[in-house]
């Protein structure tokens, strides 16, 4: 049987090659994070088998394990998916827009934005007895405004006759050291208990979840990590190098700003529900890379896959390994993830 298979929709207005063998794997990767969904949700102090977990959500099962699913444990599980999809996503398409393997939203100031964003709320917004006056629901709001703040002011920066993938990730990590000094110079202005909260929302945590949050982020991601699989040519254009692309009849810079708002929107989205969970968009188009190959057609939805996956096992490592204390979900990410930056910078740097 041939590996490829052409495909062709609407008259042939759209056309397609399928790599069987990397559907199959990817497919592959969305069973194992259904499976580490389930398993992850029956995990705790009170232990639930995985069939009775299934049964759960078909209406089944008793009202404790009703509760306990349903209310404590399945939104921040959600999230955890979501979250992890989203910032994967966002990864790979910034390393194949920069073609730049070390590319990520941590790398180049997004993720940075938004948490100093969520800070600056944080402290701006709250009395001298530590109360906010204002809703808790707004964090989400100032989240992504950060993040969206300084991708456009990075691209800002990095614009020269057009934005060279270069100038990008060296304007966007001195960016990201200035949202760094930025944020903490404002956890030291605030009230300790406010930066105590932003410490750890920094850090990465989908703990305190519920159903409302899972409510607006679902479609959010769902929506834009749809658009972003059907922009995978553009992508594989823009890892043709730039006059490659426009040798093809690539729009570059065009494509290159359509693709860092696509980023931008999906970071600010799963920072704002979950955090600055770290790395996630560094290491899992890489591993999918070594799955499915460098077509983005296969290695976005791989990546999305894989990315759900780190972020749903780092969350419940967290909250099950050093019982009774919860540890940020973001810690975990960021203790696999620094070793495995360090290994890609030595394996780059010797290529």
């Amino acid at each position: 049987m041939n590996r490829f298979i052409g495909k062709r929709w609407f008259k042939d207005r759209i056309s397609f090659l399928v790599d069987m063998s990397a559907l199959k794997k990817v497919m592959i990767l969305g069973l194992l994070g259904i499976l580490v969904l389930i398993v992850s949700t029956g995990i705790g102090d009170m232990k639930i088998a995985p069939w009775n977990v299934v049964n759960v959500f078909f209406g089944g099962g008793t009202s404790l394990e009703q509760l306990v699913v349903k209310s404590f444990r399945l939104p921040r599980i959600i999230i955890a998916l979501l979250a992890g999809m989203a910032l994967a996503v966002a990864g790979g398409i910034l390393q194949g827009m920069i073609r730049n393997p070390l590319a990520s939203p941590d790398i180049i100031g997004i993720t940075g934005g938004a948490g100093a964003a969520v800070v600056a709320f944080l402290t701006l917004f709250s009395n001298e007895d530590g109360t906010l006056p204002v809703s808790i629901q707004w964090m989400p709001v100032a989240a992504f405004i950060g993040a969206a703040a300084i991708a456009f002011l990075v691209y800002f920066l990095a614009w020269r006759k057009g934005v060279s993938p270069v100038r990008l990730v060296l304007i966007g990590i001195g960016i990201s050291a200035l949202t760094q000094a930025l944020t903490a110079l404002l956890m030291i202005m605030g009230p300790i208990y406010r930066a105590s909260q932003a410490n750890i929302w920094i850090t990465g945590t989908v703990n305190g979840s519920d159903w409302q949050d899972v409510g607006i982020l679902l479609p959010w991601s769902i929506v834009f990590i749809l658009i972003s699989f059907f922009i995978t040519r553009q992508l594989n254009i823009q890892e043709l190098g730039e006059e490659m692309a426009k040798g093809v009849g690539g729009s570059v810079q065009r494509q290159r700003f359509f693709l860092l708002l696509m980023a931008t929107v999906l970071v600010g989205g799963a920072v704002s529900f979950a955090g600055g969970i770290g790395f996630v968009g560094l290491m899992a188009p890489h591993m999918a890379r070594r799955l499915v190959g460098s077509s983005y057609g296969a290695l976005l939805p791989a990546s999305a896959f894989i990315g759900g996956i780190l972020v749903m096992v780092a969350d419940l490592i967290g909250r099950t390994l050093f019982l009774p204390l919860e540890v940020p979900a973001g810690v975990f990410t960021a203790a696999i993830g620094a070793p495995y930056f360090i290994y890609l910078l030595f394996k780059t740097r010797n290529s």
